[in-house]
């Protein structure tokens, strides 16, 4: 069974980015342009420049979407689990001790799924996975990780 789970294990890699690249990416559209309830769920958008709600929208939009399409995946990825890091411990650490109390469940789950991504790749389906192989450059290592399950 292992074996058989090991095997799939960059299909339901690449369906995590995705399913997280693409919640990430919609909190930002909600906090830029307004859209699916907007920012806080009032339905309006972060003001423009404003520190750190619209740098932070951006990140959500840009960082989510290269995760999304898994390009760059592991840069992105890493930014993002950044700004979130600093999300939960600027906004929502000052109010409370754990998460369950201070709201910052949202936060503290994107930064280290982000984190997740940074370690191991974008999965199947990614398009970096397409550029490396277009370009014909599959580093030894590349190799020897897809033939590595990432935990046994």
């Amino acid at each position: 069974m292992s074996g058989r789970l090991n095997s799939a294990q960059p299909y339901a890699l690449g369906l995590f980015r995705t399913v997280v690249g693409l919640l990430f990416a919609c909190h930002g559209a909600a906090a830029l342009f307004g859209v699916l309830g907007g920012a806080g769920g009032s339905g309006g958008t972060a003001e423009p420049g404003a520190w750190p709600h619209w740098y932070a929208a951006v990140i959500e939009l840009v960082g989510g979407s290269l995760v999304l399409l898994g390009l760059g995946t592991r840069a992105a990825a890493f930014i993002s689990s950044g700004a979130m890091a600093y999300a939960y411990f600027s906004v929502h650490q000052p109010e409370a001790l754990w998460p369950l109390q201070n709201s910052g469940e949202g936060a503290a789950m994107y930064c280290w799924a982000m984190f997740l991504l940074v370690f191991t790749g974008s999965g199947a389906f990614g398009l970096d996975r397409l550029f490396t192989l277009r370009n014909g450059t599959r580093p030894a290592e590349q190799l020897t990780a897809e033939r590595t399950p990432v935990a046994a």
